[in-house]
């Protein structure tokens, strides 16, 4: 999924803009949560911190700072009984619009034949897993929206396991921090347990009532209604439950971690 081409960053009026550039991501990266969104500023962060602005490694450690704060807010705010809202069925785009971090003619079909899904950490049943085997659990459904953090968003019909039946039955320690996915690119990605374990988290095989398609994440990927679109990982290939914070692609690029709506 590419970044956005544009950003609220602005330079301040008579201020060195050297380090303003070099660190005009981790800007960018503060900027797509909330509480940059209603007002916060690089200016008013130096203001707020004392940081000297022509210290790089000053503004990064500061930037950062930030960024985990509000992680923690974000999850100390998250609330797993809250629902996100649903749709109607005659809302739902067909097909779902693709994106990953490359193009669509990039995608690189699954192998069924050896595709399966391994189990990994803090799980007692560690035997991997087929479609037809993930198929078998009960199946659940949802009509939600689907936000990128780019700020485009559409309403998709999400059917597969709920990804609490799943860490259930392969009697995961959910007291655990984190879930963490592979994919079968070079895509990784991870969520807390508490929005792992929400009622809307699944692990998706089907869009529309159809097998979900190839550029979509056929056959498994992430659906979290409580989250923006790069926490969803597609063409999953691992899950793993640990206590060791595991970060994710976009997250090891300075994108916020947490990420919840």
């Amino acid at each position: 999924m590419a970044k956005r081409s544009h950003s609220m960053f602005r330079p301040q009026a008579g201020v060195d803009q050297s380090p303003l550039a070099e660190n005009k991501r981790l800007v960018e990266s503060l900027e797509r949560r909330l509480f940059l969104r209603q007002g916060l500023s690089l200016g008013a962060l130096t203001l707020l911190t004392g940081c000297d602005i022509s210290n790089k490694d000053g503004v990064q450690a500061v930037l950062k700072g930030f960024s985990r704060w509000n992680d923690r807010v974000q999850a100390w705010l998250f609330d797993p009984t809250k629902l996100a809202p649903s749709f109607t069925e005659a809302e739902v785009l067909k097909p779902p619009r693709f994106n990953a971090f490359y193009s669509i003619d990039e995608v690189k079909p699954i192998d069924m034949a050896s595709w399966k899904l391994e189990v990994a950490g803090l799980v007692k049943d560690k035997r991997p897993w087929t479609l037809d085997r993930i198929n078998a659990l009960p199946k659940v459904s949802q009509i939600t929206r689907h936000v990128c953090v780019e700020g485009w968003d559409y309403i998709g019909k999400w059917s597969g396991v709920s990804l609490r039946r799943f860490l259930e039955t392969i009697e995961a320690d959910v007291s655990a921090k984190y879930v963490a996915f592979k994919c079968a690119d070079d895509y990784s990605g991870s969520i807390d347990m508490a929005s792992a374990l929400h009622a809307q988290t699944q692990l998706t095989t089907d869009y529309a009532d159809q097998p979900i398609g190839v550029p979509y994440g056929f056959p498994l990927r992430l659906r979290v209604a409580t989250k923006l679109g790069f926490k969803m990982p597609k063409w999953i290939t691992s899950i793993e439950v640990t206590n060791r914070y595991p970060g994710g692609y976009w997250e090891d690029r300075d994108y916020n971690w947490f990420s919840g709506l």
